[in-house]
């Protein structure tokens, strides 16, 4: 994925300051057109709204634009001004303000002609300037990658849209007048934008109900990943249109009647399906064009909320409903503010046909999102429902801000909460919590608060006990138990869906357990440096080097970031190694024979979360063990036996180390077992006591039961001092009477 614009061309000269002239993405049949570019169109528009003292500031911010812009021109050889004008006349149709549509005309000249921000400041006001400055990339600082760049920009204008969230939509307006010119970029760059647009662009446009936009930017990227795709479905749309006609004007016409009858007013009209709506429909569902008949739905705006209901008994009334194709939206409206209903109904000629009803209000919303009732000052008692909804969203932006380590992290984050689909629980006091789909209680937990998500231990889903990670439907009730003493685990990582969650669950593995990370971190690079002939202290200089260059504040932090799996000890290791001058070309791989043998790292099972034994496999004292090194978990120790490990392994080799067992453990470890027993009075109680005296302890019992064969499996989860203790437990088991079979358990 990338967040860069379209490329750039030098040409030209801005008054007193070399200019830079971009070229960002236009027309597929560009027509140039030198001159200056004109306000007046915006002017006008701009003129329904602002006061004349208002507008006075917006020509200065023009023309302020304009000088620096000056000899600078698109690819299609129009006046670069052309562009920040544009964009401000989308902000305009949201009828933001004075302040905002100075940001959109101003929006490229700090990035583009290196003007400074206090220089904004004292021209425009500090406001004007924070909006400019949210909206520029990072271009003078170095970073390591362009990922690393790419992630960073990103995470500085979403932190920037928290604060003020005029700064996202300048930015949406920005990428949609890109997205509507890009037809004269390059094919592969076409694709890159388009791409990035899909998906970042996207889905922050639904998830502030920026519907009008979130429509045109998936058809615009559509039609630029799949041009092919694109041209043939909209011809095969435009030959249906005439096909179809007769339809939708029979509908429109019936509703219209039955409605008026009814003695509701309402506006009724038809719309068409987006191409990207219709290609998705065809794609999940398997379908050819012909085969997708709902291309055409209606909408129905009446004026208040009862009447959305009666209408919807009226359409009911007039053609058969779909069974469970009936949404209430009004009732549970969706995570981003939107509300109507809607339902399916068989309409002329056996047709499926889809009706949204709304009001005016709602419709307004639909359509504009949090655009509608833009917001930017925080602490607002009078905030409507959906600015509330979209300043919890924001805010949620700063706290995984806080607890996430790096760049590409909190993009990481971000971005898994930004899928549209969602699912609506209840708590036990019936307060609706939305959440994205697959989410499971833990992040219910989180989203409730931190603490609470810190100290789960167990939930309850409709009043019946639950695993953590059971995914989450629609209506469930979740109850979350918590206990004080209890801790995350980084298995959980494995299964939350939310960023909040994931941010915290690594923002407290990294912090709580920063000790016991620094220190395998440390013996991991040790053995990783050994291998390159590295052995005792680094130097200062290239320490201060690698600090430098790998964005860590300290060699804590390093061995940490190698402790929990972040960062590879081969790949630091070799990083180092070139910092010192060596030649790294001729280094020895981990596996040839010229390397030097290393000693394998000691586990002795007590070393807590930087250190897990797998559950697919419980490795105990006495197996042949292998470890693997997890993004974020640490180092987990498998069996040299486990099958998931083995398929693992093949995937990532250079994430796996030798590992070994200490030779003082003190404590018992978990071991599942298998047993076939008769089905007999009291087996059960005679293989639990046989357990008992053999020293070991039981955690799990599980029963499946053969009726046909009269057995019983028998599963049991227990506590054993190593592979010794467990062979002399399964010798007593099987001398158990009505016990026919004994065996470890594996994957």
């Amino acid at each position: 994925m990338t967040l860069s614009p379209p490329d750039s061309i030098h040409s030209g000269t801005t008054k007193g300051r070399p200019s830079r002239s971009n070229s960002k993405p236009h027309e597929a049949e560009p027509t140039p057109a030198p001159g200056v570019a004109s306000i007046s169109h915006l002017a006008s528009k701009l003129a329904e709204y602002l006061t004349p003292a208002e507008l006075k500031k917006v020509k200065e911010a023009y023309r302020f634009s304009d000088e620096m812009h000056l000899g600078q021109v698109r690819k299609s050889g129009e006046p670069y001004i052309s562009h920040p004008i544009a964009v401000a006349e989308i902000c305009a149709d949201w009828k933001l303000d004075a302040q905002a549509i100075m940001a959109a005309l101003l929006h490229d000249v700090i990035e583009d002609q290196d003007v400074k921000k206090e220089e904004l400041i004292e021209r425009f006001g500090p406001q004007v300037a924070n909006l400019v400055d949210g909206l520029s990339k990072l271009e003078k600082i170095e970073f390591q990658s362009v990922v690393e760049a790419q992630a960073e920009n990103f995470r500085k204008m979403l932190l920037a849209m928290a604060s003020d969230v005029r700064v996202i939509l300048i930015k949406l307006a920005d990428r949609l007048h890109n997205m509507r010119t890009l037809g004269v970029m390059a094919p592969a760059k076409k694709r890159r934008i388009a791409s990035e647009t899909m998906e970042v662009y996207v889905p922050i446009a639904h998830r502030l109900g920026l519907n009008d936009i979130y429509r045109e930017l998936q058809d615009l990227s559509f039609s630029h990943l799949y041009p092919l795709r694109y041209q043939t479905l909209a011809k095969a749309i435009k030959a249906a249109r005439g096909n179809r006609r007769e339809v939708v004007k029979k509908i429109l016409d019936a509703v219209k009647n039955t409605l008026a009858t009814a003695g509701i007013q309402a506006e009724v009209y038809g719309r068409e399906k987006t191409l990207f709506g219709i290609y998705k429909k065809m794609r999940s569902k398997h379908l050819s064009f012909s085969q997708v008949l709902d291309v055409y739905g209606f909408r129905v705006v009446v004026d208040t909320v009862p009447n959305c209901y009666v209408a919807l008994g009226t359409l009911h009334a007039l053609y058969k409903p779909m069974p469970g194709k009936f949404k209430d939206y009004i009732a549970i409206r969706k995570i981003n503010g939107y509300q109507s209903l809607h339902t399916s109904l068989i309409g002329p000629y056996g047709t499926p046909v889809e009706f949204q009803i709304r009001t005016q209000e709602m419709h307004r919303t639909a359509e504009s999102g949090v655009a509608a009732h833009w917001l930017y000052k925080t602490g607002d008692q009078n905030m409507s429902d959906l600015q509330q909804r979209t300043h919890a969203w924001l805010q949620s932006l700063l706290d995984i801000q806080q607890q996430t380590g790096d760049s590409a992290e909190f993009l990481e984050h971000v971005k898994v909460d930004l899928f549209p689909d969602s699912v609506y629980v209840f708590t036990p006091k019936s307060k609706i919590i939305a959440l994205p789909r697959g989410a499971t209680p833990l992040d219910f937990a989180y989203s409730i608060h931190t603490g609470i998500g810190d100290h789960t231990v167990s939930v309850k889903i409709n009043h019946e006990p639950a695993q953590l990670r059971t995914e989450l439907h629609n209506g469930d009730i979740v109850e979350i138990e918590t206990d004080p003493d209890s801790r995350p685990s980084p298995t959980w990582l494995s299964f939350v869906r939310t960023g909040k969650a994931r941010s915290a669950i690594r923002h407290y593995l990294r912090t709580i357990n920063l000790n016991e990370s620094v220190e395998l971190g440390q013996e991991l690079l040790s053995q990783a440096l050994a291998q390159l002939g590295i052995k005792g202290e680094l130097q200062q200089s290239t320490i201060e080097k690698l600090l430098a260059e790998s964005s860590a504040k300290s060699m804590d932090e390093l061995y940490a970031d190698v402790g929990i799996g972040k960062r590879m000890p081969a790949l630091v290791a070799r990083h180092i190694f070139g910092l010192m001058d060596g030649a790294i070309d001729t280094v020895p791989a981990p596996d040839s024979p010229g390397g030097p043998e290393l000693n394998p790292v000691t586990i002795y099972g007590s070393e807590g979360v930087s250190v897990q034994l797998a559950p697919c496999c419980l490795p105990i004292p006495g197996d042949q063990i292998m470890g693997q090194l997890r993004r974020d978990q640490g180092l987990v120790v498998h069996t040299g036996d486990c099958s998931q490990a083995k398929r693992l392994r093949n995937k990532e080799p250079d994430r796996w180390i030798a590992v070994q067992w200490g030779t003082e453990l003190n404590r018992r470890f978990d071991c599942r077992i298998r047993l076939l027993i008769n089905n007999e009075k009291g087996i059960l109680a005679r293989v639990a006591a046989e357990i008992g005296e053999s020293d070991a302890n039981i955690t799990y019992v599980g029963m499946d039961e053969d009726d046909e064969h009269m057995m019983t499996q028998l599963r049991f989860t227990i506590q054993v001092k190593d592979r010794v203790h467990l062979a002399h437990l399964i010798r007593n088991l099987r001398r158990v009477a009505g016990v026919n079979r004994v065996e470890r358990e594996r994957t």
